[in-house]
């Protein structure tokens, strides 16, 4: 059994190899088959799980440090993996289980190692084919049924789009929306990046990858996040957090659609689709300098904007929480509980959720470990996990005076008329965070309709 060459241009393998010394040799086997070689000298190296490619680990015996480290890998990093050097696992069941059951010879040879993994290819396909786990997508509200129309309108298509919306909405699982959609690259990578969490002096290196011997400790060629997404989609989450110098590195790639590694003279051809989210006003902040407006044209194709739980209304924020709770409990438990009561679901409905969806799934997980401890819906338990929300949540009372509440939205309105509808100096001049600025128009429902013309 073989595994073919485009099984190997989508594998990574990390290689653990203790006082032996096996990298080079299994670099000088795959990398030739397009496989990327990394060697990973601790286990803070190996990627977590959720790794967006199908991985495989090569670990010399010499480097486990005891048998819980054996027996412990597959659930600590979803990969299998090939022991080099190991005695016949039959002599020592427990120590080499069935299930990391792919031992090579320390002399082991190139065909030796590709059998080892032609063997464990299935699996690894379906690894990299497997999707994080998520809550079932919730869309009874209008608000959510107007987004899939637009997802199913536009998913088809090569064109950027543009994802807006607040922290915790949901931007990245309608990236994979219209990843799942899309017909050309629907079958390829999805390649999500935090743009925020990427820090400066690595940039170049994640992004455009490196060729081997570029600096110090590159001992093998990387392909960064372009060539990882070709094929499939690349989804880089909060773009508006990527400093200037870093968009004029994108934007060069965005319009050639091509790629130098660092440390090569060689031309990388990419072909992906791009979807890019943000909670940020991009359009001011390429008014304010901070944004480059041609990246911003470039990246804004498509433009749709995910809705708040506030937005999307009680059923919504109900339908969410069920979902949360049957994907986190095991289908016989959770089809053995009565019906939801009612007044779970008042609570949940009339629940202020500032972290959106991923707030809301937090409390979910509160409740259900609540139930499956206590077995049922136990009120007098579950009534104090929605002490952290908005007072009043809980019995849907708004502790709220509505003429203060109606004197504070004219104040801030005409704070914003007076600085022109800028938010950061409307906030500046309130004494408040441009954050809570947001918060308090999203609360008086203060469009920029109301802007008085000039």
């Amino acid at each position: 059994m073989k595994a073919e060459r485009w099984a190997y241009e989508s594998l990574e393998v990390y290689v653990w190899e203790g006082q032996y010394e096996i990298a080079d040799r299994v670099a000088r086997f795959l990398t030739p088959l397009g496989a990327e070689v990394i060697r990973a000298g601790a286990l803070d190296a190996l990627p977590n799980e959720a790794r967006v490619k199908p991985c495989i680990a090569v670990i010399s015996a010499s480097a486990i440090g005891s048998a819980k480290f054996t027996l412990d890998w597959e659930a600590a990093h979803g990969m299998p993996v090939i022991w080099v050097g190991a005695p016949d696992r039959e002599a020592d069941p427990g120590r080499f289980p069935a299930e990391y059951a792919h031992i090579l010879a320390h002399d082991f040879t190139g065909s030796d190692l590709r059998n080892q993994i032609a063997k464990l290819m299935p699996q690894l396909m379906a690894a990299g084919e497997a999707r994080p786990d998520v809550a079932d997508l919730v869309a009874g509200s209008p608000v959510m049924r107007q987004l899939l129309e637009q997802v199913e309108t536009f998913a088809n298509f090569d064109s950027n789009v543009m994802l807006y919306g607040e922290t915790g909405a949901g931007k990245e699982r309608i990236a994979r929306l219209f990843h799942e959609r899309n017909g050309r690259y629907g079958k390829g990578p999805f390649v999500a990046v935090n743009c925020g969490a990427i820090p400066d002096g690595l940039f170049e290196s994640q992004f455009f990858g490196h060729a081997k011997g570029a600096f110090t400790g590159a001992m093998f060629a990387h392909r960064g996040f372009f060539e990882q997404a070709t094929g499939g989609t690349l989804f880089l989450d909060e773009i508006g957090d990527l400093p200037l110098f870093q968009q004029v590195k994108l934007l060069r790639v965005l319009e050639e659609n091509a790629l130098t590694r660092l440390g090569s003279t060689m031309a990388v051809k990419l072909d992906f689709r791009l979807v890019a989210a943000t909670n940020k006003d991009l359009r001011e902040a390429v008014r304010e300098g901070r944004f480059r407006a041609d990246l911003y044209f470039r990246l804004a194709v498509i433009e749709l904007r995910i809705p708040n739980l506030e937005d999307r209304g009680a059923a919504d924020k109900v339908g969410l929480l069920q979902s949360f709770l049957r994907h986190m409990m095991t289908p016989a438990r959770y089809d053995a509980l009565p019906p939801m009561p009612d007044w779970l679901k008042g609570a949940v409905g009339t629940a202020f959720f500032i972290g959106n969806v991923r707030e809301l799934r937090n409390l979910a997980e509160r409740v259900g470990i609540t139930v499956q401890q206590y077995g049922g819906w136990d009120e007098e338990r579950i009534r104090p996990l929605f002490r952290s929300l908005r007072p009043g949540a809980f019995d849907g009372t708004e502790r709220s005076d509505p003429r203060g509440d109606a004197e504070e939205r004219r104040r801030i309105i005409a704070a914003l008329d007076a600085n022109g509808w800028r938010r950061q100096d409307t906030a500046s001049c309130l004494g408040i965070s441009r954050k809570v600025l947001w918060e308090k128009m999203r609360k008086f429902q203060i469009a920029d309709s109301e802007a008085e013309p000039v």
